[in-house]
């Protein structure tokens, strides 16, 4: 497991972030066992209730299902897990583009910058 939390943002959001990057580039597919809530703690070095309070709000978001004691699973839905990726490219460009607006980055110089960068 490649999760490394950092300090900017609370890490049970760093979770469900990690968890949605793993299922949009493949690592996770639907259906697909994860770690219990022990398990991912103690791997990712965070406090048990971090990950319960990261995998309740992913239940809450469908991405994925728990039943009664088994070990929650990837949700099958593929519409909900196409919009993932869709989520993730929207949420990065807004930050990026707050950034650039604030330092008075002109769209048309910002185009330009990306075409050369990427």
């Amino acid at each position: 497991m490649n999760f490394i939390p950092n300090d900017k943002e609370p890490v049970y959001l760093q979770i469900i972030k990690y968890f949605k990057q793993q299922i949009v580039i493949g690592e996770f597919k639907p259906g697909d066992i994860i770690p219990s809530r022990r398990e991912m703690a103690v791997n990712i070095k965070v406090n048990p209730n971090t990950v319960q309070k990261a995998y309740k709000e992913m239940e809450d978001m469908e991405i994925i299902k728990t039943v009664r004691n088994h070990q929650s699973t990837i949700t099958n839905d593929e519409i909900l897990l196409s919009k993932l990726k869709e989520d993730l490219i929207n949420q990065s460009l807004e930050v990026f583009i707050e950034n650039m607006k604030a330092i008075k980055v002109e769209k048309e110089e910002l185009i330009k910058i990306i075409n050369e960068k990427y």
